[in-house]
C-alpha cells in the first residue's frame, strides 16, 4: 500500500469547477497526434516517418496537405469550435469506489464512482490494479483530489461535413470528422498539461516536449470511459452530472452512452506519482456482480456493456491484490 502521511497529494491550486469555452483551435493544433489520423485511413506507420514510406508515404504526404489545408480554412473562418468543462473536487477512495465530496469539509458525499479490479491469476504478491487505487482512501485521514473533465472539438463538425456532402464531395467530410476527433483529443492533452502546470500544478519545470507529450511521460493519466482500466460506458453519465457538462459545454449523452458531438473526450485526472494505464482484463462473476450491486444495475446488463470475459468462479479470474 502508498504510505499517504509521507507522501500527501498536492492540494490543487485552483479547485472547483472551470469552464472552457472557445479555446482557439490554434493553441491546440501543436498537440495534434498525427499517427491515429493515418491510421484511420488505413495508412501505417508512425507520424511523421511515414510521409517518406517507400510504400504509403506518397499518399500520406497528400492526404497531410489535404488536412493541413483544411485545418487552416476550419481554423481562419472558425468552423469548428472547441469547449469543455474541468472540475477539481475533494476526493477518497472507499474499497473499490472514488467518493467526490460536497464540499472541502468531506462531510458528504455527492457522487461514488464506482471502478472495476483487475483478477489475474499471476505471481505471488502481483499487484491486481484498479483506479481506485490511485487515491487515497477515505480512512487514511489525508486529503486528496480528483480531476473530471469533458471537452469537444466538435461543434461544427456535423454542419460543416454536410455541406460537403451536399456538394458531392465525400472526402472533405471524412476529412473533417478525422480532423474533429484529432483536435478533440489534442484538447484532452493540452487540458491535461494545464492542469498539471496551473489548474492542480504539481508539474515543475520545463514543459514537456511534443515527443515526451505522444508518449505519456508524464506524472498524471486521464483514463477515459470504455478503455481498458475504466471499461464501463455507464460511467460517463455521472461524469457529465458531476461536471454538468450538457449546460457548461453543449455535450449530451445519447441513450446508447456515445457522446455528442462526437469528436469529444471525457474522463478522470488522476495525480498519483505512480498512477498508470492498465487493462481490467476478465474478472469473477463476484466481481461482476458486486461491481452491479455499487452501480445499481442488472448484471447480465453490465456484463453485455463492459465487453469483458466473466469467469464462473473467482478462483478462475484470480483473486485480488491491491498496493
Amino acid at each position: 500500500r502508498f504510505d499517504w502521511a509521507a507522501q500527501p497529494p498536492a492540494p490543487p491550486r485552483r479547485p472547483g469547477r472551470h469552464l472552457l469555452d472557445r479555446i482557439a483551435l490554434a493553441e491546440l493544433e501543436p498537440y495534434l497526434d498525427w499517427t491515429p489520423f493515418f491510421a484511420a485511413w488505413e495508412l501505417p506507420g508512425r507520424f511523421p516517418e511515414l510521409l517518406e514510406d517507400p510504400r504509403h508515404g506518397r499518399q500520406a504526404r497528400e492526404l497531410h496537405r489535404d488536412a493541413l489545408a483544411l485545418l487552416a480554412r476550419i481554423r481562419e473562418q472558425e468552423l469548428l469550435q472547441a469547449r469543455g468543462v474541468l472540475a477539481l473536487l475533494p476526493a477518497a477512495a472507499e474499497g473499490d469506489d472514488l467518493v467526490v465530496y460536497a464540499g472541502e469539509d468531506r462531510c458528504r458525499i455527492r457522487a461514488r464512482l464506482p471502478m472495476l479490479r483487475q483478477q489475474r491469476r499471476g505471481r505471488a504478491g502481483e499487484t491486481n490494479l484498479c483506479l481506485a487505487d490511485f487515491v487515497a482512501p477515505a480512512d487514511s485521514g489525508v486529503p486528496d483530489w480528483l480531476g473530471l473533465f469533458a471537452v469537444t472539438a466538435g461543434h461544427g463538425a456535423a454542419e460543416l461535413a454536410a455541406s460537403y456532402e451536399e456538394e458531392g464531395d465525400d472526402y472533405s467530410a471524412i476529412l473533417v470528422r478525422a480532423l474533429a476527433d484529432r483536435l478533440a483529443e489534442a484538447f484532452a492533452e493540452f487540458l491535461h498539461e494545464r492542469v498539471r502546470r496551473d489548474y492542480w500544478g504539481y508539474e515543475k519545470g520545463p514543459p514537456a516536449t511534443p515527443e515526451q507529450l505522444l508518449a505519456e511521460a508524464y506524472r498524471g493519466i486521464r483514463p477515459a470511459p470504455g478503455y481498458p482500466a475504466c471499461p464501463d460506458h455507464g460511467l460517463k453519465r455521472r461524469i457529465f452530472d458531476l461536471l454538468d457538462a450538457e449546460r457548461a459545454a453543449g455535450l449530451r449523452l445519447t441513450g446508447t452512452g456515445a457522446v455528442e458531438p462526437a469528436a469529444s473526450v471525457c474522463g478522470l485526472i488522476l495525480a498519483h506519482p505512480k498512477a498508470s494505464y492498465f487493462g481490467v482484463g476478465r474478472i469473477g462473476r463476484d466481481q461482476l456482480e458486486d461491481y452491479a450491486g455499487r452501480c445499481e444495475a442488472d448484471p447480465a446488463e453490465l456484463a453485455r456493456g463492459l465487453g469483458l470475459a466473466v469467469e464462473d468462479s473467482p478462483a478462475q479470474a484470480g483473486s485480488a491484490t491491491t498496493p
